[in-house]
């Protein structure tokens, strides 16, 4: 039970992101939309384990605008995603964020 909150929480905070987006730059809102519906099951915590990702959530990942969803990621999105397997996620799929590389308040490490 104490999944559902978490979820409702991961919803709530991307559709805000999506309207205010849509607002704001018309860009990557469909992005998110399927990087919701493929990939969340691979970025949410705990940050163990590591799944390896479906080809569906591969297929968006390499088509999305990265800088443009980087940007919306606020720390409320922060505390039920983890960015750890979001980067994770990006090099499985063979799109791997470069060392420094900010999303969020996240900053990737060196390897």
């Amino acid at each position: 039970m104490a999944k559902l909150p978490s979820l409702f929480l991961v919803l709530s905070s991307i559709v805000a992101i999506s309207v205010v987006g849509s607002q704001a730059d018309g860009g990557c809102d469909n992005d998110l939309q399927s990087l919701i519906t493929e990939c969340k099951r691979y970025v949410m915590f705990p940050t163990n384990p590591k799944v390896p990702p479906s080809d569906g959530c591969c297929g968006v990942i390499k088509k999305v605008n990265v800088p443009c969803l980087c940007a919306k990621v606020t720390k409320e999105i922060e505390k039920v995603v983890c960015m750890e397997k979001v980067v994770y996620v990006a090099e499985q799929c063979k799109r791997p964020f470069e060392h420094g590389f900010q999303c969020g308040s996240y900053k990737v490490p060196r390897k």
